[in-house]
């Protein structure tokens, strides 16, 4: 088979063994198809297209003839922030359809937690104490999501149907909206969307416009007490103003699953904090046969020169 009528891929990440986890080793199931680790490269102008997650300062440089940088998950943000990425190389990601579903189903999860006190009735457990505490009804909590894009759109249908009062912060009006549901739209949806909020749930991509969203003036808006899901990018909280919030219990807690430098740190101080919920960026995540099949199919389109079906907009970020 010639070059020709095959294309060469690199694996690139400091952090995972993809070929590994996602299955990414074609072999003789796909001929046209031969993605390598770093250290396998003999040829590095062959290489046109890279999977990625995570890579390198450095990564991207053996590689002059690279067309195509492809995310292993749904965030693009290190691709496109990356000072090594040539700005003509096409950047895609994976778009897995299950993993709005566990995202929907972390966040319903949280809400929850915080609404019925579970940690309360944790310690009367261990107390012995058979206390119920009072409850409201669904509707009377109001949640707010920013970001309507696949994760965020799922969440809103699942709160929903627990039938919590759900309103949605986005830059255009969503073309299915949900019965009930209060949108906020344009460039002060996020501010007007968080007045009064008892629980806020962010699924913003990380871009110019939306890093240090979760600051100051935004906790200030919600109403007191609230509690922060934060399940979009790390650099999306402004940690100082994140702890002042908490400090003047503006906000009673936070279930953070997404940071600044991963692996959080052993010495953080997040770690010991009782107000908050740590998770280790493990709300959802995609499948490694769906990341296996995209990755093949945007190789093959890449190979062909058709249009690249998953590629995203640099301009918006996601």
């Amino acid at each position: 088979m010639t070059t020709a009528e095959r294309i060469y891929g690199v694996l690139l990440s400091e952090t995972m063994d993809l070929k590994t986890y996602y299955s990414l080793d074609f072999g003789g199931a796909a001929p046209d198809v031969c993605l390598l680790n770093p250290e396998e490269v003999t040829n590095p102008e062959d290489i046109r297209f890279a999977a990625c997650w995570l890579p390198g300062p450095d990564a991207f440089a053996p590689y002059p003839n690279l067309e195509m940088a492809m995310s292993v998950g749904a965030g693009v943000d290190a691709l496109l922030n990356h000072s090594g990425l040539n700005k003509d190389v096409a950047v895609c990601r994976v778009r897995d359809p299950h993993q709005a579903h566990l995202m929907a189903g972390y966040a319903v999860h949280e809400v929850v937690h915080f609404e019925r006190e579970f940690p309360q009735m944790a310690r009367n457990q261990v107390a012995a104490n058979w206390d119920p505490l009072p409850i409201r009804a669904p509707a009377d909590l109001k949640v707010v999501v920013l970001g309507n894009g696949s994760m965020g759109a799922a969440i809103v249908r699942a709160l929903v149907a627990v039938g919590f009062a759900v309103s949605v912060a986005c830059r255009r009006p969503p073309e299915d909206p949900v019965a009930g549901v209060t949108y906020f739209t344009g460039d002060n949806s996020v501010a007007e969307s968080v007045v009064g909020m008892n629980v806020v749930i962010n699924t913003l991509p990380l871009t110019t416009h939306t890093e240090n969203v979760l600051n100051a003036n935004l906790f200030s808006r919600l109403a007191k007490g609230a509690w922060l899901v934060q399940i979009g990018r790390g650099e999306h909280l402004a940690e100082a103003d994140f702890i002042a919030a908490l400090e003047s219990g503006q906000l009673s807690g936070a279930t953070l699953d997404v940071f600044r430098t991963e692996p959080l740190p052993a010495d953080h101080p997040f770690w010991q904090d009782q107000r908050l919920r740590i998770t280790p960026h493990i709300a959802s995540d995609t499948m490694p046969h769906i990341v296996s099949e995209q990755v093949l199919l945007s190789a093959r389109e890449l190979l062909a020169g058709a249009p690249l079906s998953l590629s995203v907009n640099p301009a918006q970020g996601y």
